[in-house]
């Protein structure tokens, strides 16, 4: 910096200043003058007092011994600036290479705005704001000239979907943190909201009480309700409390940030859980049915809700009757109530039980048609001996039930579905849908009871069987499995006979295997059992042998039938035209 002692006054010209004074007058001016100056550093921010303004500068006296200059577009916040306005400025240097004070506005309004948002941070203080844009995940906002950061979470106290609504407006915020490493500095508006939302929440506490209405803004939606903000309190205003009809979710009838009036219906004695309603502020629709309602009333609904045991027919919102599934048709084996309505399905129905008190309906479809069981052909229609063709609709261990028409189902045992097969279960010969052949065994028309056969169609083979396979015949049978007991034997027709293990002993001491086929004699024959037992042992050993059974008329000749002589089917008229029938079914 120059010394003001070493400058030439002389050189200054004669406009300059101490012209016409002595060196001597002009030191003692010198003292004088320098005695009224201010003692300034730099890099700090000072008052100054505009004393000229032009085109380009705005000229500031700070009491130094020289003005200072500071570009007038530094002002533009100011447009009506004047001489001896007093403005904030930060002193740049004290003199630079011209000699001249610099002095900087926008420096002095940065420096003043750290002071006062770190004095904003230290006491707390509100400060207005203008949000300038949004930024990925929140909005920039001016606070003194300093853009701070405001985040989505501390916008409001609920959730911000739309942060650009913001944008251009003021706001009022709070500084909550200051990192003076990078300049940045986080606000919040929230902070100022949740004390006012204390206030509130404190007096509605207090004075919270059962059948309350109050009004609330839906904040959050599930599917099982919707969290209602009271004003600082959140309630609970569950799905079943919404609508007195059925929803399948909240958001069919409500939105978020709706307005909404609702009642307390109950909350914990800290008051922490707060359950809400809204159907309870609106009249029951039980209470506005028709008094002409009544126990065999004919009535119009949609059906709700399909469950395995009914089905719901909503009546009118929040009216609703249980059609149950023995309802739905006149048939004793109930049935998938899908396979009679679904959801959405307008029907009519007819009113069974009714109590208004409880609220509570059973209603019936099945009312709107004749009972066919009560129906005067009945008798004829399903005589025994008559033949009919159903369609299974259940299995069962013991049997199959057969639908014959709607409402009309009929019992196949398992030992009626075939003469010559084993069935052990009924999903060996049909399955649920098959259509089925039968024939009317048994009719009880009181007690809703009708007896099937399938097997009945045909004749009985077994009585030809018992002139086939008499006690002491020989046949031809393959070995088809063995177990503890004995051996299944492959026998003519399809049937099937039985060894036990000590009737395989070959004439060589072994087995008989699974696969062999050899010659066996029968030894026991039940038609009613349908039992037909053999040995091959007995074919060589006399003790393995059984005597025939008794015959029923004394035969001509001896020679004509003997125990040991093979039986020659196709020499039985009977059994060739049987033989016939039955390789005709298999194929």
């Amino acid at each position: 910096m120059s010394n003001q002692k070493d400058f030439n006054w002389d050189d200054f010209g004669t406009k300059g200043f101490g012209e016409g004074y002595s060196k001597e007058k002009r030191a003692e001016m010198e003292a004088l003058y320098e005695g009224t100056l201010n003692e300034i550093t730099e890099k700090e921010v000072i008052k100054g007092t505009v004393v000229g303004i032009n085109d380009k500068d705005v000229i500031i006296n700070i009491g130094f011994k020289s003005d200072g200059l500071v570009p007038v577009s530094e002002f533009r916040d100011l447009p009506d600036l004047k001489i001896g306005d007093e403005v904030e400025l930060f002193i740049e240097e004290q003199e630079n290479s011209l000699g001249q004070l610099v002095l900087s506005r926008k420096k002095a309004r940065m420096v003043r705005a750290w002071q006062d948002i770190e004095d904003a941070l230290e006491h707390d203080n509100i400060i207005e704001g203008l949000v300038k844009r949004r930024t990925k995940g929140g909005l920039i906002v001016d606070i003194y000239g300093v853009e701070a950061f405001l985040p989505g979470s501390q916008i409001d106290v609920k959730p911000i979907r739309d942060f650009d609504i913001y944008v251009g407006k003021k706001m009022e915020v709070k500084v909550v943190k200051i990192n003076h490493s990078n300049d940045n500095v986080v606000v919040s508006h929230k902070v100022l909201i949740e004390k006012d939302l204390e206030k509130q929440k404190a007096e509605i506490l207090n004075n919270l009480e059962k059948g309350q209405v109050l009004e609330g803004v839906i904040k959050n939606m599930t599917n099982f309700g919707v969290f209602i903000d009271l004003g600082g309190v959140d309630g609970l205003l569950h799905i079943t409390d919404i609508s007195w009809g059925r929803i399948n979710h909240p958001e069919e009838v409500l939105n978020l940030d709706d307005k909404v009036q609702i009642v307390v219906l109950d909350f914990d004695d800290e008051k922490k859980r707060i359950s809400l309603g809204m159907k309870q502020l609106t009249a029951h629709p039980w209470d506005a049915l028709s008094a002409d309602l009544e126990v065999g009333s004919k009535v119009q609904g949609k059906i709700v809700n399909v469950a395995d045991y009914g089905a719901f027919l909503e009546l009118a919102p929040g009216v609703e009757g249980l059609i149950h599934v023995s309802e739905m048709s006149w048939s004793q084996h109930l049935r998938n109530p899908a396979d009679f309505v679904k959801v959405g399905d307008e029907i009519e129905a007819v009113v069974l039980t009714l109590d208004k008190d409880e609220r509570k309906m059973s209603l019936g479809i099945k009312q709107l048609t004749e009972d066919p069981w009560t129906k005067g052909d009945m008798s004829a229609k399903y005589a025994v001996g008559t033949k009919h063709k159903g369609v299974v609709r259940n299995l069962t261990n013991f049997g199959l039930f057969l639908e014959l028409e709607e409402g009309i189902d009929g019992l196949v045992h398992v030992s009626d579905l075939s003469w010559t097969k084993k069935i052990k279960h009924p999903s060996e010969f049909v399955k649920v849908g098959d259509e089925l052949d039968v024939a009317v065994l048994e009719l009880d028309v009181d007690n809703r009871r009708l007896a099937l056969g399938h097997k009945q169609l045909e004749e009985n083979p077994w009585d030809t069987f018992e002139s086939v396979f008499p006690v002491g015949s020989v046949h031809k049978c393959t070995v088809v499995s063995k177990n503890d007991k004995g051996a299944v034997l492959e026998l003519p027709y399809g049937l099937e006979g039985f060894a036990t293990n000590k009737n395989l002993e070959k004439e060589d001491g072994s087995t008989v295997e699974v696969g062999e086929s050899l010659d066996f004699r029968v030894t026991e024959f039940s038609k009613d059992d349908k039992r037909i037992v053999l040995s091959h042992t007995a074919m060589f050993r006399e003790e393995a042998k059984v005597a025939p059974a008794p015959k029923k008329a004394a035969p001509k000749k001896k020679a004509e039938s003997t125990p040991e002589e093979k039986s020659t089917l196709g020499d039985l008229d009977a059994l060739a035209e049987l033989k016939e029938k039955m390789e005709g079914g298999k194929k």
